[in-house]
């Protein structure tokens, strides 16, 4: 059995703890949080965090409470450090994890800038550790299966694609979040889902051209990026805090291959993925399998247990994606394509 120790039982910590109990390899052994938890162990009990711990129960008999790093580093059986902190804190709790032995999961961004992921990188292979991203759209399964058109070329090539995540701003961890210099606005907080997947699907491409605004953390809540591949597929995505109040959230894409397209958007619950081929009537696909959260972290935890590094998402796409990030940022600074 693979043990967990969770840090930091926010929005993200609960949606966590919610996905490790549906993987039967791992149990949350641990978790870390300053503040007092219910003594009943419910979590639908902590305020500012809407929806996240419905549902969620903690069994204090099999799952032990610390209210510091240094004690959750101190139980000897845990396997995995799976970082559910505000962006800003990830590079030091993770160096500080894997320094002791442990293997970590790092909520994205993996850090605030390139340089401090490189360095994260840099103590995960002294260590001999894993430090995995969690890059959870790679898993979600409509995503998952995109990705295997591309891969299979049933359909040709991807001539044009287009990404989108928009929401309100978010209603949870605004301490953090809405302090642009601490988070990186939408661009390194919901954006980064869609570029990561982009590099895991077409690669690091050779240059990118992006505009945004700002509206509530003082970094860019709304981008859009193009993406250069000289010789391959038009690629744009588009990420946003700036919508209003109750719009609330969508995502999809929209990919054009030279014999079919395939169209997600959340906005259409069970029929969210069409499937459009010419002459033929709109196929409605729905791909089995867990949330991207689930999938993520059993990935980490099939990986710990055999004895190997992860294979869908590493520590260098953790750090690609932040090299992109930085690079999006300089073009919207200076209206320029810039190369990466």
């Amino acid at each position: 059995m693979v043990k967990v120790g969770i840090v930091g039982l926010g929005f993200m910590g609960m949606t966590h703890f919610r996905a490790w109990q549906k993987i039967s390899i791992a149990q949350v052994a641990a978790i870390c949080e300053a503040r007092p938890l219910p003594e009943d162990g419910d979590l639908s009990k902590i305020a500012n965090n809407p929806g996240a711990g419905d549902g969620l129960k903690i069994d204090y008999n099999q799952t032990q409470i610390v209210k510091s790093v240094d004690e959750l580093l101190r139980i000897e059986n845990l396997d995995i450090i799976d970082i559910c902190l505000p962006t800003g804190a990830h590079k030091d709790v993770a160096i500080q994890s894997l320094r002791a032995g442990k293997n970590v999961v790092c909520e994205k961004p993996m850090a605030r800038t390139m340089a401090q992921a490189q360095e994260m990188e840099r103590v995960a292979a002294e260590c001999k550790k894993i430090l995995m991203p969690a890059q959870c759209v790679r898993f979600w399964p409509e995503w998952a299966y995109l990705k295997r058109l591309i891969d299979d070329g049933r359909y040709g090539k991807v001539v044009a694609a287009r990404f989108r995540r928009v929401s309100e701003a978010p209603g949870w961890g605004i301490s953090s979040f809405l302090k642009g210099q601490e988070s990186g606005g939408a661009l390194y907080d919901l954006h980064v889902h869609d570029l990561d997947y982009v590099l895991y699907c077409f690669g690091m491409p050779q240059a990118v051209y992006a505009r945004g605004a700002t509206l509530v953390s003082g970094a860019t809540d709304h981008v859009i990026a193009n993406y250069i591949y000289q010789g391959g597929p038009v690629v744009t995505v588009e990420g946003s805090w700036a919508m209003a109040k109750g719009f609330g959230f969508n995502a999809g894409f929209s990919v054009c291959f030279e014999k079919a397209t395939l169209e997600m958007d959340v906005s259409r619950g069970m029929d969210a993925l069409k499937l459009y081929e010419p002459g033929v009537p709109a196929l409605v696909i729905r791909p089995e399998g867990d949330d991207g959260y689930v999938g993520e972290l059993r990935h980490i935890a099939e990986a710990v247990d055999k004895g190997v590094q992860p294979t869908v998402v590493t520590v260098q796409d953790g750090v690609n994606s932040l090299r992109v990030c930085e690079a999006e940022e300089q073009s919207i600074k200076t209206g320029e394509i810039v190369s990466i």
